[in-house]
């Protein structure tokens, strides 16, 4: 879990991706990785997740490729086998988590709540994911959570942007952000993978701009 952790806490930013054809896979793979982000949340919103992570997988073997929107165990078993390297649901679904803790998946629950929040860490995970983050007051709400609870960090998503990015990276209690910005699913729908390479590019450059402040 703490090599995952350092992975994620290293890019500073996750792109969050809805592939809607496994075709579209390897292109956005090359794309992220070109673009300096060897990195993708590929989510099971779609029929296409299990294939584009195997094939992502597969074909770039050292990119860090993980499941998004893992709603059952099931999904967790698909998701490893295809190659996912770290699980994360929406929500905190106990038996999710429990059952990647067990099988020592590294997992990362959607917590909003002190009360979900208590839950990981009684599990003692040291990062949840903060879903969705603007819509439930973004920093300030992290910022007024995380004071109980020392230990723990977080990766906001949902609504996190280019625009916002310097907010929630300048909080010592995020380790990194989840974002679609730089993957948008018209971008991918159009074929459009060097735009979606050049704002890769432009979010790498902006992490970094922003932790060299």
């Amino acid at each position: 879990m703490s090599s995952v952790a350092e992975t994620i806490e290293k890019m500073g930013v996750v792109p969050v991706v809805v592939l809607n054809d496994a075709k579209d896979a390897v292109p956005l793979a090359e794309a992220l990785c070109a673009g300096g982000l060897p990195c993708a949340e590929v989510t099971f919103r779609t029929d296409a997740a299990e294939e584009s992570i195997r094939v992502m997988t597969e074909k770039y073997p050292g990119m860090f490729v993980g499941a998004g929107t893992v709603l059952t165990t099931e999904q967790v078993d698909r998701a490893v086998n295809a190659g996912a390297k770290f699980i994360v649901s929406p929500g905190f679904d106990p038996e999710i988590v429990d059952y990647c803790l067990k099988k020592n998946i590294p997992v990362f629950p959607g917590c909003i709540t002190p009360s979900e929040v208590a839950q990981a860490v009684k599990r003692g995970l040291k990062i949840v994911k903060f879903f969705p983050a603007e819509q439930f007051g973004g920093v300030a709400t992290i910022k007024a959570m995380a004071a109980p609870y020392v230990g723990l960090k977080f990766m906001p998503t949902g609504g996190v942007n280019a625009k916002n990015l310097e907010d929630y990276l300048s909080c010592d209690k995020i380790i990194a952000c989840g974002g679609s910005w730089m993957v948008k699913g018209d971008l991918v729908k159009a074929g459009k993978f060097d735009e979606i390479q050049e704002l890769t590019k432009e979010a790498v450059e902006l992490v970094a701009e922003i932790r060299n402040k």
